[in-house]
């Protein structure tokens, strides 16, 4: 999938080391077909890094994608330059009048909090409700996904006795959905949070439907709204060393941290990490742009 971005983004020149097919405006308004338009509300500290990691994932079909980079208002980063946000980012003011294919929403390192006292909620909330009517399908992940799950329904997080880090076993709860189309019947996936949105309220909740789970890091996966709402609690747009160099902050800073789990061969941080979860996040992506973006979006926004 070729990905539209601005020629200067710095992602641009590391993605295309990387052999992924990024375009400039200018090759892209020679081409004669209609590119999705997304938008990634990007709440992470490290605003660079989630960039390259989602554009990864959005590179893996032949759809032509076109990226706007949202920010909340109501929050001053510290972990990411303010010239980077002022020319690659916009704001809910922004765009308000705009309509988009699809959104993603990030996780956000805030779950130690409750959902009010997050400085930017009352502005999570407006883009959500603004979403209902100018976003065709939302995928929400990690926090994003305690956040949309809370919102929506009413289900509040809770705290873990310890952090569930490390690469987590899967299974497919319902095949018989598109989202998960291509998957294995196991499949590992990332995870690094202190909290959950408790298993047993997500079943209980009529409006959603779990499509994959895991023993020990609970619902990874849950649609709503015929995929309208998509919640992913993990992160499967993480790339091979973002869990470690996660432990290996914890550990300079003197927190309590476990090494990840099955993430190390023999456990042995002094070995490369395995990436075993890379092929079924493209598919994760893939399935999401084509079966609820491409295929349902109207062809005027």
């Amino acid at each position: 999938m070729p990905i539209k971005i601005q020629s200067d983004l710095p992602a641009k020149e590391i993605l295309e080391n990387e052999n992924i097919f990024v375009m400039d405006e200018n090759r892209a308004m020679h081409q004669d077909i209609r590119p999705l338009q997304i938008a990634i509300l990007n709440i992470m500290p490290v605003k660079q890094d989630t960039e390259l990691q989602l554009l990864r994932a959005l590179s893996n079909t032949p759809l032509q994608v076109d990226v706007t980079f949202l920010n909340v208002k109501n929050h001053i980063s510290k972990n990411t330059p303010a010239d980077h946000l002022n020319k690659f980012y916009y704001t809910i003011d922004d765009v308000r009048n705009q309509k988009f294919d699809g959104m993603i929403i990030t996780g956000a390192p805030v779950e130690d909090i409750t959902f009010e006292e997050v400085d930017y909620w009352e502005e999570m909330c407006e883009i959500m409700d603004w979403a209902e009517s100018h976003v065709t399908s939302t995928l929400h992940i990690c926090w994003g996904a305690q956040a949309g799950l809370y919102h929506y329904y009413g289900i509040d997080k809770q705290k873990l006795p310890q952090k569930l880090f490390g690469i987590y076993e899967h299974k497919v709860a319902n095949r018989k959905i598109p989202l998960v189309r291509g998957f294995d019947d196991v499949f590992l996936a990332p995870h690094s949070r202190h909290t959950e949105s408790p298993r047993e309220a997500i079943h209980a909740c009529q409006e959603l439907t779990v499509l994959a789970e895991s023993d020990e890091a609970g619902v990874f996966l849950a649609i709503a709204e015929d995929g309208k709402k998509i919640f992913v609690n993990g992160h499967p747009e993480y790339d091979r060393y973002t869990l470690q160099n996660e432990y290996f902050r914890d550990l300079n800073k003197g927190l309590p941290i476990q090494v990840p789990y099955n993430y190390y061969p023999e456990d042995d941080p002094n070995q490369k990490p395995l990436l075993q979860w890379r092929s079924h996040s493209n598919n994760l992506y893939s399935n999401w742009l084509n079966y609820y973006v491409y295929q349902i979006t109207p062809y005027e926004l």
